[in-house]
């Protein structure tokens, strides 16, 4: 079964913008190689936790 791709959600205040993710995403590391993909972008996870 095809998963469903969830709607677009709201932006926060504290979320990133680009220039800030472009200076922060060289801090955090992606999913290791052999390890279960990740579900939801780098990104939308490091705003998730802010």
């Amino acid at each position: 079964m095809p998963r469903r791709k969830s709607p677009k959600r709201r932006a926060y205040d504290t979320d990133f913008s680009d220039g800030q993710w472009a200076l922060n995403a060289s801090m955090v590391p992606e999913a290791e190689p052999g390890a279960r993909p990740r579900k939801a972008a780098t990104r939308e996870l490091v705003n998730a936790v802010i």
